[in-house]
């Protein structure tokens, strides 16, 4: 019975840690830029001094750090800390997220966004502590519009439904993680200057910089895994479901870096220190309206 016991533990931790990678470097990338191109001049100044301490240049030179450290043994430690923050579980297709069920301890990319967003804005802390958080931002903002870093199924975020994809064995998640925006056949830079240029069916608004406005991303999310197709049954990604499928996930990069874009201008404002004060729940309070 103790050994069942023990394989039951490693199998629930396997279930739990899954792979955290999310669009993958071009997506980050992507998004990292858009967002970059959208910041006002003050907080943009205060980006690039906050970057320098790290020898970086850009939003896009980081996006990926988060995910990078897990492979960096001096990082173990934080890596271990943060890698629950990439991804949140859903419980059903309902989708309605529940902080105390789906994001127990602060374990979850709804809290790492809350987390990270309120030491960037805390000038009292270091710039290293800051320039550390801004990076955090940057990528779980692009985690939480990634569809299946929200899923509601038991498959560790689609890594566990395997398709055929260009001729090949794959997975769920890795079509969308990097697949789908691949078969553009573009890098970053032209990718970004793409979306830029594209009308937008349907423009969504960008919401304030706080808990209940990242909840609602990740549970926009949920729905588009919950959605008819998205699980293609036939387990092969061919052509139409790219063609049904990439528009999405082109749609959630401009969003990711709107509101990121969004997020950074609140939290690094000259006013901030005055405006950005913790309230007792922890939670942020926005200062900028809705667009």
């Amino acid at each position: 019975m103790r050994g069942v016991a023990r394989l039951g533990t490693v199998l629930l931790a396997c279930t739990l840690a899954w792979p955290v990678q999310a669009w993958g470097p071009l997506g980050h990338a992507i998004i990292a830029q858009l967002a970059q191109r959208q910041l006002g001049a003050d907080a943009h100044a205060e980006v690039l001094r906050l970057l320098a301490a790290t020898h970086a240049e850009s939003l896009a030179a980081v996006s990926s750090w988060a995910d990078a450290i897990q492979d960096d043994p001096a990082e173990r430690a934080l890596w271990q800390r943060t890698r629950r923050q990439h991804y949140v579980d859903f419980r059903d297709p309902t989708c309605e997220f529940e902080p105390a069920l789906d994001c127990r301890g602060g374990q979850c990319v709804v809290a790492g966004i809350e987390h990270y967003v309120a030491v960037l804005a805390d000038r009292s802390q270091s710039d290293a502590a800051r320039a550390e958080a801004l990076k955090f931002v940057v990528h779980f903002v692009g985690d939480i519009h990634q569809p299946l870093h929200a899923g509601y199924r038991d498959d560790r975020g689609g890594n566990t439904w395997q398709v055929r994809f260009d001729g090949r064995g794959s997975n769920l998640h890795r079509v969308w993680d990097s697949g789908l925006l691949a078969s553009r056949g573009l890098a970053a830079p032209a990718y970004a200057r793409l979306l830029e240029a594209q009308p937008e069916a349907q423009p969504q608004a960008v919401a304030g910089a706080d808990a209940a406005a990242y909840a609602r991303w990740a549970e926009e999310s949920c729905r588009i895994t919950a959605g008819p197709g998205f699980y293609p049954q036939t387990r092969r990604i061919g052509a139409g479901y790219v063609r049904a499928e990439r528009p999405v996930a082109e749609q959630r990069l401009r969003l990711a870096g709107r509101r990121l874009a969004a997020i950074l201008d609140a939290a690094l404002v000259n006013d901030m220190p005055r405006r950005y004060q913790h309230p007792p729940s922890g939670r942020l309070r926005s200062h900028r309206p809705s667009s």
